[in-house]
């Protein structure tokens, strides 16, 4: 019958996973908005972690044709909605009670004036520590690194025995993938909040921002040779084949590992990288000003999909992260997913769950773009530590201004 197959909206959904896990995670939502009867319009964008993505993006809305749901994240959510470019979803998030289900922290990155005009697929931990068991067993390492003392006492182990410990792609949020995590190691989860989501200058030329980037060029010194430039996936790739003996990267790499038919504990293993806290990650689907019918119920259907339990379930089981509903079960799990989730849960309730500066969800990208120049000056070069946090300090002052 003509006509059926808008029964239930159209969607153009503008997103950037391309990789293997992530590609097959957009699938599934594909998959379940087809079989509610809608129309899905894939728009994939590959490259820069999204930057190139935003482009893309701002192109459209500029020439008056947005997309109807968009793959953004954080602050970046409200700024579109400062600018009147989004539609809220506040009577799916009322009828269906999404505050009683997703962590406030999360919750608020969601709305903008106390309605959400997004809705989380996902809440995807970034300090996380990968690891190849039978290289760290070649070293006589059995136990995953609580200190950064002692991973920096396996790293050269592993160096002294003539493999690669870090395996790591020298792209800026990647390099400040690093950086957050030792920050959150060395400083704890308040100094984190002051240093990356406060701001607070004091914060930031601390001595414990000194240490961090002390730290930060141990790492450095961890990595091979060809590191610069190389994908996230493709540094899993040398763990997963043995030649290199960690990554520290989000759970979305675990997603590779899965892919790869690798099984967890067994090929590879996961731990939390040191400090008490958790760096939260949360991909999002926001929704555009759209005209036309058809299109207004697709985000409402959209929104009510993406979180349902059944999808946040089967989406997260492809996609390497946790539901970003806490009501989930996580029967069909892995164990490294029951480790996140039990550390969110202690998270939201110690109040150590903070916002990931490197992946958008805590800072204005101008800001964030001032961190990720200097991390990667600063990995890339022989700056000392003071300068660096100097440096940054400066640039952060200026971005606010």
């Amino acid at each position: 019958m003509p006509g059926l197959a808008q029964a239930d909206g159209t969607v153009e959904v503008l997103h950037w996973w391309t990789s293997g896990g992530e590609a097959k995670a957009v699938g599934e939502l594909k998959k379940a908005f087809e079989a509610d009867g809608g129309k899905w319009v894939d728009s994939p964008i590959a490259g820069g972690g999204g930057d190139a993505a935003m482009t893309a993006l701002r192109a459209r809305v500029v020439s008056g044709n947005p997309p109807t749901a968009v793959q953004l994240k954080g602050p970046g959510i409200q700024e579109w909605a400062e600018q009147g470019a989004l539609n809220d979803v506040q009577d799916v998030a009322d009828k269906e009670h999404w505050d009683d289900v997703l962590p406030p922290v999360l919750a608020k990155i969601m709305k903008y004036d106390g309605k959400y005009v997004a809705a989380p697929v996902n809440i995807h931990r970034v300090d996380w520590f990968w690891a190849n068991p039978e290289v760290l067993a070649k070293v006589g390492v059995t136990e995953m690194p609580t200190t950064w003392d002692e991973f920096n006492a396996i790293a050269d182990k592993l160096k002294a025995a003539g493999i690669t410990p870090l395996a790591h792609g020298g792209q800026p949020w990647q390099d400040a993938t690093l950086f957050e995590d030792v920050v959150l190691g060395i400083g704890g989860a308040d100094f984190y909040r002051k240093a990356l989501v406060e701001l607070d200058q004091d914060a930031l030329t601390s001595d414990t921002m000194v240490k961090s980037f002390d730290q930060l060029r141990k790492l450095r010194g961890y990595v091979d040779d060809n590191f610069s430039g190389r994908d996230w996936n493709l540094a899993t790739g040398m763990v997963m084949r043995g030649e290199a003996g960690f990554q520290i990267m989000g759970d979305w790499a675990k997603g590779e590992f899965l892919a790869a038919g690798k099984v967890p504990g067994k090929d590879f293993v996961c731990a939390a990288t040191p400090g008490k806290g958790f760096v939260l990650n949360s991909d999002s689907f926001t929704f555009f000003k759209v005209s036309g019918d058809d299109k207004i119920k697709g985000q409402k259907v959209l929104a009510s999909l993406i979180m349902s339990p059944s999808f946040q379930e089967t989406f997260n089981l492809a996609k390497g992260s946790i539901p970003a509903r806490t009501d989930v079960a996580l029967d069909k799990f892995d164990d490294c997913a029951k480790k996140s989730h039990e550390d969110l849960i202690a998270a939201v309730k110690n109040d150590t769950l903070v916002p990931s500066m490197a992946h958008e969800m805590a800072v204005s990208r101008s800001v964030r773009g001032e961190f990720l120049d200097l991390v990667t000056n600063f990995f890339n070069s022989d700056m000392s530590s003071e300068d660096a946090v100097t440096t940054l300090a400066a640039a952060v002052k200026r971005a606010q201004q």
